[in-house]
């Protein structure tokens, strides 16, 4: 693909992303988010395989704010779920952080196996429940 083309195909890419980023209600951006992190984790474990450190680097700080925003999201008020919700994303923080000092992927795939838990929690609350647990 010729240089020109990338770029066009990378500006579509970010206006498809936003556009659903405006559309999307908070059970639907909460889904985004951590779909995007596990993207990124898997981008920096092929990126740690192949040896490219900078990369590597480049997608687990993007991963680390993506998670810094779901905590941010959080309402700690709202009782253990939050704090709970918490507490596993700060872990993952220190699992990804872990990640990107060493070689080791097992520590990726752990971050990841938690923020598919996580993410198929979300996915299985019922319609009902979503716009009040979005906000958790």
């Amino acid at each position: 693909m010729s240089p020109a083309m990338q770029g066009k195909l990378s500006a579509y890419q970010s206006v498809a992303a936003h556009g659903g980023v405006a559309a999307a209600d908070p059970h639907k951006l909460i889904m985004m988010l951590l779909d995007g992190a596990l993207t990124r984790i898997a981008q920096a474990k092929v990126c740690g395989e192949r040896g490219e450190k900078i990369a590597k680097s480049t997608h687990l700080q993007r991963a680390l704010a993506i998670i810094g925003e779901l905590r941010a999201s959080l309402d700690l008020s709202q009782g253990p779920l939050a704090r709970n919700l918490d507490d596993l994303y700060d872990y993952i923080t220190r699992q990804l952080l872990i990640g990107q000092a060493t070689s080791d992927p097992k520590v990726l795939t752990g971050a990841s196996s938690i923020l598919v838990e996580i993410r198929g929690a979300w996915a299985a609350l019922p319609v009902e429940a979503r716009a009040a647990r979005a906000a958790v």
